[in-house]
């Protein structure tokens, strides 16, 4: 029996096929998401209600470069990083 002279080939492009599916699957929707997620957080404004990914549910006091100071309660304030918020309520 000869062996498959253009099995080669097929495993290359078996391989190009893969990697494309894994990238349309993997990892374009989440750099998408990603993207989605650093703009919402670049928006954020005083009185914006947000919950962090700690599941902490808090208004937004004031707004700095790569903080945010949150009050949880009255009289009840953190500062917090900005990509610790995970989303933002309606």
């Amino acid at each position: 029996m000869q062996p498959n002279p253009n099995a080669g080939m097929y495993n290359l492009v078996f391989m190009a096929a893969l990697i494309g599916v894994w990238y349309f699957l993997v990892i374009r929707p989440q750099s998408a998401k990603q993207k989605e997620h650093l703009k919402m957080v670049d928006g954020l404004q005083k009185n914006d209600e947000v919950v962090t990914s700690g599941g902490i549910h808090a208004t937004v006091v004031n707004v700095k470069e790569k903080t945010l100071v949150v009050r949880i309660d009255e009289n009840v304030k953190m500062e917090i990083d900005k990509n610790a918020v995970a989303y933002k309520k309606k």
